[in-house]
């Protein structure tokens, strides 16, 4: 979470997901025993919850972190000195803002488990990106890290 001026935050899936691709695998497994009798089911079934579980971890293992000058969120990063206004938006804004009022150029970092998000405006002449929209489960923290640190250039 927060720390000063410091922020990070993993966007882990919520525990429904886990448990949803453990039902999927389960119904997976019935499937497969009443076609496949024996150990093939056991192993197609062992196969299918490791693949879920990776998925699943590596979905959710984005990060959004602010520090030593930089914001990274996902694997774009870029110096604290090129960001412009920062903003925490509510869910509505977020809908908004990732749809009907969207700009093509913008980065994403969007889960679709987690409605509000930050608009970091991008300042750097050299980048087309205008903003960052990136998800979040504490928004206005985020925002008070970004707009905490100085902005030399």
């Amino acid at each position: 979470m927060s720390n000063g001026t410091e922020y990070d935050e993993r966007l882990a899936v919520p525990l429904r997901w886990w448990a949803q691709g453990t039902m999927l695998v389960a119904t997976l497994w019935l499937t497969v025993v009443v076609a496949v009798p024996g150990p093939t089911a056991w192993v197609v079934t062992a196969v299918a919850l490791v693949l879920v579980g990776l998925a699943l971890f590596w979905y959710g293992d984005a990060r959004v972190i602010v520090r030593d000058g930089w914001f990274q969120a996902g694997r774009a990063r870029i110096e604290v000195a090129h960001v412009g206004e920062v903003a925490a938006l509510d869910a509505d804004q977020t809908r908004l803002v990732a749809g009907r009022d969207a700009d093509a150029r913008a980065y994403l970092l969007l889960r679709p488990y987690l409605h509000r998000a930050v608009k970091v405006e991008i300042v750097d002449p050299a980048d087309p990106t205008p903003y960052w929209l990136v998800s979040s489960r504490h928004p206005e923290a985020l925002a008070d890290a970004l707009t905490a640190l100085p902005r030399t250039r």
